[in-house]
């Protein structure tokens, strides 16, 4: 089993830069495609980012592309969240998560580990 931990997020005003970090524990993080989530509230869980075991093939939900970019650098069991120009509607309970499905997938039914989320809030 694997154990996932994200760091502290905060808070950043609209247009700010902020990076996540998710460190893996238990198992080593290279058996598992990674993911990011999030959660406004009063919304449901949606797909951030997702990156493959090597690190060779990357997804992204469309508010995100080309402002956020997923990481992972296995030697250290970590899973980065790189995000640049943020906006209000960033703001978020982020979860890190993990499953050992073979591709990428942004279907939250397929991780089946998750941090217990870390906060981000973008002000205007």
């Amino acid at each position: 089993q694997v154990q996932l931990v994200e760091s502290v997020g905060g808070s950043v005003p609209a247009g700010g830069s902020l990076r996540l970090s998710c460190a893996a524990s238990g198992r080593t993080v290279s058996s598992f495609v990674m993911a990011w989530f999030r959660q406004a509230p009063g919304k449901e869980r949606e797909f951030v980012a997702a990156i493959s075991r090597n690190g060779g093939s990357r997804d992204y939900s469309v508010s995100v592309k080309d402002r956020f970019t997923i990481s992972r650098d296995n030697a250290k069991n970590t899973v980065d969240l790189q995000m640049n120009s943020l906006k209000p509607e960033d703001t978020a309970q982020y979860y890190c998560a993990a499953t050992g499905l073979l591709g990428v997938t942004s279907d939250s039914r397929n991780y089946y580990a998750w941090g217990q989320g870390t906060r981000v809030t973008v002000s205007s």
